[in-house]
This record gives structure tokens, sequence and C-alpha cells, in this order.
């Protein structure tokens, strides 16, 4: 019973740190968020172009991992103001994210049905790889294109 007791108040003490984090820490944690996604997308891009060897193995732990952070809840990485206006060098984030919150979660879906795709062909060669890899590309560059700025 004490240990239920202990991490009652421990998940609930973490659930209420989320809200309670300042615009500065929201943005960090979105970057942070996007900085995984971007090291697992090196390899698999690295493989895809030629630029590394393709390895099954290899190509599957990225895909999986990508798979993990795709299942991620990341309403709370975009809190209102949090933008590159609010936070001027902190992000790249550009206001219109929140004005186009829609596009947003159409995008996000392209993104995380690319990473199922991925994860179904990831370790069957370089062949299946490639064309996953550019697809999975094109939907970040799809959310880059119209919601990030070039500059901090």
């Amino acid at each position: 019973m004490k240990k239920l007791l202990i991490s009652t108040v421990i998940a609930a003490t973490a659930a209420t740190g989320a809200f309670a984090q300042s615009p500065s820490d929201t943005a960090k944690a979105r970057r942070a968020f996007y900085t995984l996604v971007g090291y697992e997308m090196a390899s698999l891009g690295a493989m895809a172009q030629g630029k590394m060897d393709y390895d099954a193995e290899a190509a599957s732990q990225s895909a999986k991992d990508l798979m993990t952070l795709a299942g991620l809840h990341t309403a709370d990485y975009y809190v209102p103001g949090t933008s590159n206006a609010d936070l001027p060098g902190e992000t790249r984030a550009k206001p219109e994210i929140w004005s186009d919150m829609a596009g947003v979660q159409e995008k996000g879906m392209a993104f995380y049905e690319a990473v199922v795709a991925l994860n179904e062909v990831a370790g069957n060669g370089l062949d299946a790889l490639r064309p996953a890899v550019g697809q999975l590309g094109g939907t970040c560059k799809a959310c880059h294109d119209d919601y990030r700025a070039k500059d901090f």
C-alpha cells in the first residue's frame, strides 16, 4: 500500500510538473524531441544515400526508435507563447503553428504514417529502405517549409 501511495504521488507530481514548465523550457523540450528524431534520421539517411553501408539491424533499430518517438504525446511541446516571435533566439517554431494547428496535426499524422511504413521495411534491404526514408524525409520537409524558420 505504501509503495502504491508513493508511486501515485510521484506520478501526480510528474504530471503536474509538465504544466508548470516555463515557455523557454517547453521550447527546449520541443527542440530536444526533434534533435532525437534528427539523430535517428541521420543514419537512415546516410544509408539511403549510400554514404554509409546498409546495416539491416541498425536500420531496424533506428526505425523502432523513431516509432517510439512518434508515439509520444507531443501536444504539450506546442504551448502557445513558445514560437520564435515569443522566444527570439530560442526556437525556430513559427507563430503560424498556433494559427494552423489542424495543418500541424495533419503533417504530424503524415509523419507517423511514414514512420509506420519505414518500420515495415527497414530491415528488408536497401532497395526497400530508400523510398521509405525518402517518404519520411518528405514529411519532415513539408512541416519545416511551413512551420520552421530558417534561422533563430
